[in-house]
């Protein structure tokens, strides 16, 4: 890793429970909410130049789905992972795959879901800034930045927060109202 590293965790878009309660868990894609609250996100990483080099993301559809909807946002030719092993992995597990990021790659960017996302986002934190991410909800993302020279070393308290945002607080600070429910 170099200096500049980063790490950006985040959880998928809304995801739609109400089209048709049979779909299975892995298949639900994305809501409306969702597709609004992933394209905030979007502008969000573009205004603030953060572009990873690698995206590793889950195989559920409404994870993939997020991750299309950040296209634009993204390099054009960053390699986008699609891990069944992310499927609601938890922290340990979710941490374990960051581990074997080869060094060379600066800065990842890992969609997941929660608990799991929740639970490494302050788990990488020194206690002191772990209230900072009381909570996880969807669409929020969590930059990192890391303070150890390789992705083998990352474990509690090896990270600092750069940021968190959510759909919420990037429609606060737009000056955009927005129904609550969309986070």
């Amino acid at each position: 890793m170099r200096p500049t590293s980063r790490l950006l965790l985040l959880r998928h878009a809304k995801s739609d429970w109400t089209s048709d309660p049979e779909v299975r868990d892995q298949d639900r894609p994305l809501s409306p909410k969702g597709r609004r609250g992933i394209a905030l996100v979007a502008d969000y990483l573009a205004a603030s130049g953060l572009e990873p080099d690698l995206v590793l993301c889950s195989s559920a559809v409404r994870t993939r789905e997020t991750v299309e909807h950040l296209a634009d946002a993204l390099p054009g030719d960053v390699p986008v992972l699609v891990e069944d092993r992310l499927y609601l992995a938890e922290a340990n597990d979710l941490l374990a795959r960051l581990r074997e990021i080869d060094d060379g790659v600066p800065t990842v960017l890992l969609v997941g879901h929660n608990p799991g996302i929740h639970t490494l986002a302050v788990g990488l934190l020194a206690p002191s800034e772990r209230h900072r991410v009381p909570t996880f909800p969807t669409a929020a993302l969590a930059v990192h930045g890391p303070s150890v020279p390789r992705w083998a070393e990352l474990g509690p308290a090896t990270t600092r927060l750069l940021d968190f945002v959510t759909p919420r607080s990037l429609r606060t600070s737009a000056g955009t109202p927005g129904d609550p429910a969309d986070d």
